[in-house]
């Protein structure tokens, strides 16, 4: 990942020089064809979604290194007050400070992740006893190195790149929430998709918490390669929508088995009360494959290349992400009340 990202940054310097050096016209065109010209800003927010992740994954790499480098200086710096070596100075104040792991912690450990380990306690033991004394000399090295930078005058330059906000069309596409509220959570999915089905719960904790501040609209990106009945899923969702059950409709969905099959559908609309012969008309119709497709080709265009992919007034959340990953975001954009990205 590290050389793939120092390519990025050289990749981008060479461009950036062959542009000085006549990349584009005096006009800014990058091409013509025939006369007439394709700009630059026109290739710019074509690729804006990859463009943004390119650089928040180039700053991410220069701060890591940056934080790195600042805390050995600070441990060089403070071993060197003490006239000790550093390795003197880390065993003196992690090594040392580090709390020897219990029986109990091992056992705990054990019970929180038995169904994982498959294995009795005795043959883990002391491997879980090695990885928590691990864990506890990395808390105390972070503790210490902290304590170092509130001791010191540590001033950091860096800036993070500006925060890419997505254009998403919003109009048409099934929503809850107030119309005008000041965050708008739009989530890719796809209904076949198990970490889609997983990040449910976490969605409605999303929105009972910010109750009244939050709009949450759903667009359909069918997994195709991985789940071929998931967009079948998506039109039929649409169909019971027409009569006002979209969204009763898209709980069975997920709550069920990976199944689109006619059986399955037309079962879950019998369950809602809908009008079968209408819901089985619309469905077998395909009445709504290209509204299907027109959301999974706009979050293509955004830069969405799996599912669930979520978008906090334009700002790009990839996965299921916990609640504090959400509430994250939307505590930054209720501070700024940030425009919401959309049309």
């Amino acid at each position: 990942m590290r050389a793939m990202i120092l390519g990025l940054v050289l990749g981008a310097a060479l461009t950036t020089s062959a542009a000085a050096q006549g990349g584009q016209s005096a006009s800014g065109a990058l091409a013509s064809v025939n006369g007439k010209a394709i700009p630059s800003a026109e290739v710019e927010k074509s690729i804006a979604a990859d463009l943004a992740k390119l650089e928040a994954q180039i700053y991410e790499l220069k701060k890591t290194t940056l934080d790195a480098l600042i805390d050995e200086q600070l441990l060089a710096q403070e071993a060197s007050k003490r006239g000790i070596t550093t390795t003197a100075l880390l065993e003196a104040e992690v090594s040392s400070k580090s709390s020897t792991v219990t029986d109990e912690e091992v056992a705990v450990y054990y019970g929180a992740n038995q169904a994982k380990l498959q294995k009795d306690l005795n043959a883990w033991r002391e491997q879980i006893r090695k990885f928590l004394n691990m864990q506890k000399a990395v808390e105390r090295r972070t503790a210490f190195l902290q304590q170092l930078r509130t001791q010191n005058k540590v001033e950091v330059f860096l800036k993070a790149p500006p925060i890419f906000r997505a254009e998403i069309v919003t109009a048409g596409a099934y929503a809850k929430g107030p119309a005008n509220a000041p965050i708008q959570l739009v989530e890719f999915s796809d209904f076949h998709c198990p970490f889609c089905k997983r990040v449910e719960p976490t969605i409605a904790e999303v929105l009972k918490k910010y109750d009244g501040k939050i709009r949450f609209v759903y667009k359909d990106f069918p997994l195709d390669s991985l789940h071929p009945q998931a967009r079948a899923a998506a039109e039929a969702a649409r169909c019971a929508g027409e009569q006002g059950k979209y969204w009763e409709f898209h709980s069975k969905v997920y709550a069920g088995a990976p199944d689109a099959s006619a059986a399955t559908m037309q079962a879950y609309a019998k369950d809602l009360g809908l009008d079968a012969a209408a819901f089985e008309t619309c469905r077998s119709n395909r009445k709504y494959q290209a509204q299907v497709q027109t959301d999974a080709a706009e979050g293509t265009k955004l830069g969405v290349s799996g599912t669930p992919a979520f978008f906090i007034n334009g700002r790009f959340l990839s996965g299921a992400q916990p609640l504090d990953a959400f509430s994250k975001i939307i505590d930054e954009e209720l501070k700024t009340r940030a425009p919401v990205g959309s049309r």
